[in-house]
Formats: structure tokens, sequence, C-alpha cells
């Protein structure tokens, strides 16, 4: 099985550099409703190219590692979704399915951006299946160029 990803970079922001939202710091506590919207936020890419298991997530000392990398959006005590800053590299953006197409996405991107540029004068990166092209035009929109298409063997 083999798929295409593309890593693209940050080279100009869109207008609005600003996020609208504000992330909190991921805590243990929240795992299991992490959990819970990660897998299904993650499961139809996955299962449309056959990664298994589709439901990735199952325990926190898959994340424990690397969970102070972790920040969360809520709204009204309700997780929303989630970005990862690893060093310069954005990964891990997700937004609970019955929220998307709201704006959230882009926030979680604005935030990440303005988090990772506050540390590091790198160039901020991320990683994207060629499948998943509603997240690639989000990415462009907010300013990424694929840099380089990458061919994943599993």
């Amino acid at each position: 099985m083999q798929f295409k990803a593309y890593e693209m970079k940050l080279k100009a922001v869109t207008k609005q550099t600003s996020p609208c939202i504000q992330c909190i710091p991921f805590e243990k506590r929240f795992f299991e409703e992490y959990k819970r919207i990660y897998n299904e936020s993650f499961y139809d890419m996955r299962k449309s190219l056959d990664i298994k298991p589709y439901n990735v997530l199952t325990c926190y000392e898959q994340i424990r590692k690397k969970s102070k990398d972790i920040f969360l959006y809520f709204m009204e005590g309700e997780l929303k979704g989630s970005v990862a800053c690893y060093g310069s590299e954005i990964d891990d953006l997700f937004v609970k399915k019955s929220d998307r197409n709201k704006g959230i996405g882009k926030q979680l991107l604005l935030w990440a951006i303005r988090s990772i540029k506050s540390k590091t004068d790198s160039p901020v990166t991320l990683h994207v299946a060629e499948c998943n092209q509603s997240a690639v035009k989000l990415y462009e929109r907010t300013g990424f160029l694929i840099s380089k298409t990458v061919t994943i063997t599993l």
C-alpha cells in the first residue's frame, strides 16, 4: 500500500494572522474525549488509505511524551479541536466532525503558526496526505506552499 503526502512550508501569512481563539495545554484528564475526537477525525482517511488500525489512538501512553506539545480548543466547555506544535512543525490538527466548516480549523492553524513563530525563526512546516484536499486547500489559503511530495509505503 502506498499513498502520497505533501510537506508544506509557510511562505506568507494571509491577511488574518491573529487567531480569534485561545488554546490550552493538553492535560491527561482530557484524554478520553481527545481520543474519541482524534479517532473520529482521522478514521475515514485512515480507512480509505487502508492504514490499520483505523482507530489508532487507544491509550494515553501513546501520546504521554509528546502531550506537552498538544493544545486543545474548547468552546462552552466542549472540546472542539486540537493541534500539536512540535518545534516548527504543525501536526495532528483536527476539528470535531460536527463542528467542521465553521472556521475552527483555520483558527487552530493560525493559533499554531502564532505559537510557533513566538518561539522560533525556523520555517513553519506541516505534512498532509494528498487525498486530504480540504486540508490542503485550507493550508494553501493560509499561506502554505507544497515544498515536497513524498510517497509513503505501508
